[in-house]
């Protein structure tokens, strides 16, 4: 179980959000934490920290009138650290490469890939023949309805019709190097992890070799200690708003000590 930095851009700022909040429309959401730093300063500092394979995100939709600085945030952080940091959102087969050649590691996909509520088999053969399984994270952030839960694109803001599963997560491992998952529900909350998500994906990534990062409600060490019990130690783990640097209580220093000690 590993720690994986995060860096949140929404209308070209760092930011930390409430995920349910996030709307296209006006390019609103609820605060949590809004930097006064640019994202090439939290970029420098994980590097100096050893921290790598972590996220950089891209808050705003591809025609939003803050994209284009929100990119810039984006490929600032990645050419400070190039080789170190993955970027997602609104990432596409036409766009991927200018990621990758600014530093990226890997490209995050959801919504490209789950068009129109459903996996779209065609886009999905298309990333992959552009920048190559082995650079191609699949983004499998959920939330629930009727007691199941499902993929959400645009920003968490529409269900797709697939469920997260391990059928799921079977299908598509074979065609990316690792699985991104946000529990929509919690991001931001800080009222603990989504159980439930944690125990089907540790129980998967226990018969499966492949690289899963949970992501969603942690606030305390008792939930990277929960994390670690459900995910089976197999299920690495970020965390935004409850950091110090994001706001939150909890030192980062002190997280990743922890979670190289267990």
């Amino acid at each position: 179980m590993r720690f994986r930095p995060c860096i949140d851009i929404h209308n070209g700022k760092v930011k930390q959000i409430v995920g349910q909040s996030l709307k296209d429309l006006g390019d609103s959401a609820v605060n949590n934490f809004v930097s006064e730093y640019d994202a090439a300063f939290y970029a420098e500092m994980y590097a100096n920290l050893g921290l790598c394979n972590g996220h950089v995100i891209l808050l705003n939709a591809g025609d939003s009138p803050f994209y284009e600085e929100t990119k810039k945030q984006a490929l600032l952080a990645l050419s400070r650290t190039p080789g170190r940091l993955q970027a997602g959102g609104g990432i596409n087969a036409d766009n991927a490469k200018e990621f990758l050649d600014a530093g990226a590691s890997h490209v995050i996909v959801t919504s490209y890939v789950f068009k129109d509520g459903k996996i779209n088999f065609e886009n999905l053969e298309k990333m992959v023949k552009t920048v190559g399984k082995k650079h191609l994270v699949i983004d499998l952030s959920c939330k629930k309805k009727n007691d199941s839960y499902y993929v959400v694109t645009d920003r968490w803001q529409k269900f797709s019709d697939t469920k997260l599963n391990p059928e799921t997560m079977d299908m598509l491992s074979n065609y990316c190097d690792e699985f991104l998952v946000h529990a929509a529900d919690v991001e931001g909350q800080q009222n603990g992890i989504e159980e439930d998500v944690a125990g089907m994906l540790g129980d998967w990534a226990f018969e499966n070799d492949k690289k899963i990062t949970y992501a969603g409600g942690i606030h305390s060490f008792d939930d990277i200690k929960i994390l670690k019990r459900l995910g089976k130690s197999k299920i690495d783990v970020t965390i935004g708003s409850a950091l110090k640097i994001f706001g939150g209580n909890m030192e980062l220093k002190k997280v990743v000590d922890f979670l190289s000690k267990e």
